[in-house]
């Protein structure tokens, strides 16, 4: 038992923040069927580094955040696929979708009819900018969101700035939004009996995501700025130099500064007035990572990140994707799941969430759908 078996939802999304959400809800229980477009499916079926992947329906991007999930062909505008989605409406728990604003209302699905078919319906909406306001119809996409929310103005340097993040951050941290709103209001119900609409901006949720950016501004006034590797919270925090390459340090409070000047053999900078304080270091900023990558070039970044991390001070080497998908940490946990490709052979491996429930990781139950695997599940449904 996961917290959410028993629970049936309905995904009609698309690409990546939809079915990123789906997936984490597939991943704590729920039985997922994925309504997808006849003869074209998802999207993200064709998109990822592999062709051949592509062609055949199954690319790395599909793969990766659909694992566990059913899917079924309906086409929304057929009056015979309209009659099988709201006899499956009636008996969902959750519906969520990625359109753009006001699709679900020109197909005839918005909340108010869903609400009359399924009271107890939890329906959710995902969208760049929400179902309100004057940018509700722009189209958006993770890169167009990660440039609005102010996001790549502080990314990279001052030089180098606006830098796009690395990884559809947008587009997950949507996902993730509506994931969190989805259980929140199924906890809800249990007490109601009554489903909610939900409408998740995911314009607002990254902004909402930026914290620390954004209340410094809201709060003090000061707007951010891109400083790269540096943290601008505290000092020394951010990228150093060993030997070998780069090291991460985060010698955010006094006895950690102590320590790390201890540690890489110059104790005399805790005494030194221009780092005698938080504000003080990132004040002289500048003048004390050099000091301190003066000396820590002298060994290798994993000496460090042992030596460091022994003595309390938080450190570690930066790492690639597949430097980091190996570490024992992970295998450790269970955080990658081996599953076969959908409908051929071979394996492959997708990542979990994180979180262990009860001490056990949460794993799929089965690797992604082919393109209408579960139309079965349709049979005396609808006019079928």
């Amino acid at each position: 038992m996961r917290p959410l078996t028993g629970i049936r939802v309905l995904d009609l999304t698309n690409v990546l923040a939809g079915p990123y959400c789906s997936y984490q809800l597939a991943l704590f229980g729920a039985e997922v069927i994925k309504v997808e477009m006849p003869g074209h499916g998802d999207l993200a079926r064709g998109l990822g580094p592999d062709p051949d992947l592509n062609a055949a329906g199954t690319g790395a991007s599909f793969l990766a955040q659909n694992a566990g999930k059913k899917s079924v062909e309906l086409n929304l505008k057929d009056p015979g696929g309209r009659a099988v989605l709201e006899d499956l409406v009636r008996d969902a728990d959750v519906l969520v979708e990625n359109f753009r604003a006001g699709v679900m209302d020109r197909l005839g699905y918005g909340w108010p009819a869903l609400r009359e078919m399924n009271p107890r319906l939890v329906y959710c909406a995902i969208s760049g900018f929400g179902q309100t306001g004057p940018m509700r119809h722009v189209p958006a996409y993770d890169q167009v969101i990660q440039g609005l929310s102010g996001m790549m103005s502080i990314t990279g340097t001052p030089e180098t700035a606006p830098l796009r993040v690395g990884f559809p951050v947008c587009d997950t941290v949507g996902g993730l939004m509506a994931a969190l709103a989805i259980a929140a209001a199924l906890a809800g119900r249990a007490l109601t009996g009554q489903g909610r609409f939900l409408d998740v901006s995911m314009l607002e949720a990254s902004i909402s995501a930026m914290g620390w950016a954004v209340s410094g501004y809201l709060v003090a006034g000061v707007p951010p700025e891109p400083m790269g590797d540096q943290n601008a919270t505290a000092a020394p925090s951010g990228t150093f130099e060993a030997a070998d390459g780069p090291l991460n340090i985060a010698a955010n409070r006094q006895e950690q500064f102590e320590t790390l000047c201890q540690v890489i053999g110059r104790p005399h900078l805790a005494d030194d007035p221009r780092y005698a304080g938080p504000q003080a270091r990132k004040d002289n900023r500048e003048s004390l990572n050099r000091e301190l990558n003066e000396a820590l070039r002298k060994r290798t970044a994993r000496d460090w990140e042992e030596s460091l991390t022994a003595a309390g001070v938080p450190a570690a080497r930066i790492l690639t994707v597949p430097q980091a998908l190996a570490l024992d940490q992970l295998a450790g946990r269970g955080f990658l799941t081996e599953l076969p490709f959908p409908g051929g052979d071979g394996v492959y491996r997708v990542a979990g969430n994180g979180v262990l429930v009860d001490g056990e990781p949460l794993r799929p139950d089965g690797p992604p759908p082919r393109l209408g695997e579960h139309d079965v599940l349709l049979r005396g449904r609808g006019n079928t």
